[in-house]
């Protein structure tokens, strides 16, 4: 059975101690597929993650004629081993204008935007769609660039559904603004090599912008031809279990914390016990959403600032945030891209996820000392994370023991019960 429509969260009611594992990284991952898609050999991914968003990418590759294989990790369930046989930056197939190679890539930003720019090395016309939000989400400042690059892209708002016109490499200079995404540049760098394209970033300084300096180091040390390449695990991911371990103020870990200085969030456990203010922009990424549902127990008062990205991203997580927090009897105020959460006690209700994977799994976290947590469409996880539930379930120390019931009928999940499919 999958996971109920509405969920409950019980506090845990004894002390944990508890070393999790957190499946690959969801960022690295679907860069290290396209980086082996355009290889000159066979590359195996190892600790791949394995969820809708990279499955997304895997499909979409396969749509493009490169073979991937596909195999359980024998460590985490939601891992995969994936072995690409990469064509030295040839894309296999293509459309005509009167059928064009349809790519739908869900409500996968990384894909979008990875696979915009990848497209443009083959031979033949590409129409990428979405999800109704990922045809909101920004996508016009990659487009202009790519047009600057003299390729042909049809789209009548900036936005998906697109139609690409590949044209194989076309050396030249190109700038990309990145103020509404640090992915924008990233799809130029990954494909960079193989369109002879030297990329630029404006809108902000490239120092402050962790997830392109990740791209580059990721370019800089993957195996060109072919060869093993371990996905660390996800540092996001990973900051819901640091968080659980303060709100508990118990000894909770995440084993094999990722130290390559790639992903941000791997900062997380630094962070804790919270600052007086924490920036999305140079502190943290995507879990600085997860750093906020903390804020009511930082025992001061916090500003979040620069959170303008989150606006952009698969709600408006700044308004769903200071929404469903206020609804927990949180005294948070909004200002510009800021938030500023007083310290104050909080109680249950009924969580609107807005079907996004980081508000549920950040109010899950809530709900292991909050009584009266309840996660509405909590499957959403499946994006990045599958055995979410499971992992907060799973007894300790693997786990962390906790029940998690079906509303309405109060019957503990289990098993199977607690995977989002």
């Amino acid at each position: 059975m999958p996971l109920p429509e509405l969920i409950e969260v019980q506090p845990l009611s004894r002390p944990v101690r508890a070393e999790i594992t957190v499946p690959g990284s969801k960022s690295i991952t679907n860069r290290a597929l396209v980086l082996a898609a355009l290889a000159d050999g066979v590359t195996v991914l190892k600790g791949a993650l394995w969820s809708e968003d990279t499955e997304v990418m895997v499909n979409c590759l396969h749509r493009l004629g490169f073979d991937v294989a596909v195999a359980q990790d024998p460590v985490e369930p939601a891992n995969r081993t994936m072995t690409v046989h990469g064509l030295g930056g040839r894309i296999p197939r293509g459309g005509t204008a009167a059928e064009p190679l349809e790519l739908h890539v869900g409500n996968a930003g990384t894909a979008a935007r990875f696979l915009a720019a990848m497209v443009c090395l083959g031979s033949g016309i590409f129409g990428l769609s979405g999800v109704a939000r990922m045809h909101d989400r920004p996508q016009s400042a990659l487009l202009d660039a790519l047009r600057s690059l003299g390729y042909r892209i049809d789209s009548s708002n900036g936005c998906l559904p697109a139609v690409i016109h590949g044209d194989g490499r076309r050396p030249g200079t190109v700038c990309v603004s990145v103020e509404e995404s640090s992915q924008f540049a990233s799809a130029l760098l990954l494909s960079a090599r193989h369109g002879g394209w030297d990329v630029s970033v404006a809108g902000a300084n490239p120092e402050e912008l962790p997830y392109v300096e990740m791209t580059r180091q990721l370019v800089a040390a993957f195996p060109r031809s072919g060869g093993e390449f371990q996905i660390e695990p996800d540092a996001s991911s990973g900051s819901y279990f640091w968080a659980a371990g303060q709100l508990l103020d118990a000894p909770v870990s995440v084993r094999d914390w990722p130290s390559s200085g790639w992903q941000i969030d791997a900062e997380f456990p630094r962070r804790l016990p919270l600052p007086a203010v924490l920036s999305r922009e140079s502190d943290l990424g995507d879990s600085i959403m997860t750093a906020i549902v903390l804020g009511a127990f930082a025992g001061h008062e916090v500003h979040f600032t620069e959170l303008g990205r989150l606006r952009v991203q698969e709600c408006e997580r700044v308004s769903a945030l200071r929404t469903e927090l206020t609804k927990c009897g949180a005294n948070i105020t909004e200002v510009g891209d800021t938030l500023v959460v007083q310290p104050g006690p909080l109680h249950g209700a009924e969580i609107e996820t807005y079907r996004d994977h980081r508000m549920a799994m950040c109010f899950a976290i809530l709900g292991l000392r909050v009584p009266g947590m309840r996660l509405r469409n909590p499957a959403c996880v499946k994006k990045t994370f599958p055995n979410f539930f499971a992992k907060l379930a799973a007894p300790p120390p693997h786990g962390l023991g906790a029940s998690i019931t079906e509303v309405g009928s109060g019957r503990r999940l289990a098993g199977d019960e607690l995977l989002a499919d």
